[in-house]
């Protein structure tokens, strides 16, 4: 049946349905759509003044979002409110949420593993800076932040995933890249419809499926070397790889190249994170930069580039956090469905199928948990942890306070390789290199899309070789 897109976007304004939630106040307009017309950051701010932490709802663009300071993680989904956004059933394949074997091999590998592939992972960051900056003498070099962050973190975080030397294949880089935006245009896409099409429209959208078709293209001839390598060997071999996607092979779930290439794409696509937003605040920011490299080179003087030395670098660990804390990638996250109908700890009653969230933005920005909660403190975290509890304000930390990673038994099992990798770029960029914009002084501002923060994408960043203090 050939129905146009035309059709297909009448039929879904036609059918959309909006849940029965009418006794929660809203923000903005009191009815949805019409209530996502301010920015949500604003609307967050709105609701946080009138209610504090007491739950309202707010619109996304595609459903209302009951906020709320601590879901419950026993009656509600995090798997289930994630393949509504991102619609990964569809997308992806059911698998990866019917069987989430991949997120207990992370979360058991990435903590377990980190001492012996850090090493690899700073061998990576080194590499790539070098490669991609391309530095000759003392001249300045101009590049474009966003798009140059984006490959050295894709090129660090699969050199834990696949390895060498499909890490640094410009190809695989690049749909690795895209494959993040790709899911969520197709899933924007697809939350304009009810569900009752959302199966069919799904087949009409090429660009999930492309990147999936090139990713498996790559790991045919990887997967099928090491199945070869387990049948003759069994579970251990000279030069058996130590990454996720061999990992994933040990566990002998699922054996085709379709169905670990998607299980890789998965964990890829969960873990995006930007150190641009860190890079904007050390260009804008100048008066840090000494501070940092004094920590950076005593410590790499005394312990060299291991991953206990990253663990004390007390100060660089902060300006991160604190970059989290004011441009996170999200202003409302630990996202879940509820399963059931429920009542909250103060009486709310959410009706089964309803989306709850954390308003992450106004919670960071909260007067009465830090102190100047709107300005930039880069050792912030770092000076609180002088006073006791150090492991409490790391930026791996989670608390009620401090959602960067989520919260509760569902956190990003992935936040401890995402930290080295960000303190190892942020302390190689320090002991390396100068910074500063290319045609501005003071931080660009974010663009708000939905729930998603997003560091401007037009700013470029110069870099030289680091000239004496």
């Amino acid at each position: 049946m050939n129905i146009s897109c035309t059709n297909y976007i009448l039929a879904a304004a036609i059918c959309v349905t909006v849940p029965a939630l009418d006794h929660i106040p809203s923000v903005g307009y009191s009815s949805w759509p019409l209530s996502y017309v301010s920015s949500l950051k604003y609307i967050l701010q709105e609701g946080y003044a009138k209610y504090n932490r007491a739950p309202f709802k707010v619109p996304t663009l595609n459903r209302w979002i009951v906020t709320s300071k601590s879901p419950p993680d026993d009656e509600l989904s995090l798997i289930e409110a994630a393949n509504d956004s991102a619609k990964v059933d569809y997308l992806i394949g059911p698998e990866i949420n019917s069987n989430p074997y991949h997120i207990s091999v992370a979360r058991i590998h990435l903590t377990r593993n980190l001492g012996l592939y850090y090493p690899d992972i700073k061998d990576e960051v080194h590499t790539a800076f070098e490669e991609l900056l391309d530095l000759r003498d003392n001249e300045w070099r101009s590049i474009p932040a966003v798009d140059t962050i984006r490959e050295i973190v894709c090129r660090a975080s699969n050199r834990v995933f696949v390895g060498l030397p499909l890490c640094r294949n410009p190809d695989w880089i690049d749909l690795n890249s895209r494959f993040a935006v790709d899911v969520a245009t197709d899933a924007n896409i697809l939350n304009l419809f009810p569900k009752i099409l959302v199966p069919l429209v799904s087949k009409k959208l090429p660009n999930t499926a492309t990147g999936i078709a090139r990713a498996v293209k790559h790991l045919d001839p990887i997967i099928k070397e090491r199945l070869k390598c387990m049948g003759e060997h069994g579970n251990d071999w000279c030069d058996k790889p130590n990454d996720i996607l061999q990992w994933l092979m040990d566990e002998k779930q699922e054996s085709s190249t379709r169905q670990l290439t998607l299980r890789v794409l998965t964990i890829n696509f969960a873990s995006i994170h930007t150190f641009t937003q860190a890079l904007y605040n050390l260009a804008a920011y100048p008066q840090y930069v000494g501070p940092l490299r004094e920590e950076v080179d005593a410590i790499i003087r005394e312990h060299g580039w291991t991953k206990e030395a990253i663990a004390s670098m007390h100060k660089v660990d902060s300006f991160l956090a604190e970059t989290q804390r004011l441009e996170g990638v999200l202003t409302s996250s630990v996202q879940r469905k509820a399963m059931k109908d429920l009542t909250l700890a103060d009486g709310t009653f959410i009706p089964k199928g309803t989306h709850l969230s954390v308003p992450t933005y106004v919670f960071h920005r909260d007067g009465a948990v830090y102190d100047s909660p709107c300005a930039f403190n880069p050792f912030r975290f770092s000076e609180l942890s002088d006073r006791g509890e150090s492991a409490r304000h790391q930026m791996v930390a989670v608390t009620q306070d401090y959602f960067p990673f989520g919260y509760g038994k569902h956190a990003c099992p992935g936040r401890f390789l995402a930290a080295n990798e960000l303190k190892t770029m942020l302390a190689h960029i320090l002991i390396s290199y100068d910074v500063k914009f290319e045609d501005r002084v003071s931080r660009p501002t974010s663009i708000h899309w939905d729930l998603n923060v997003i560091a401007d994408p037009t700013v470029r960043v110069m870099f030289r070789k680091r000239t004496n203090d």
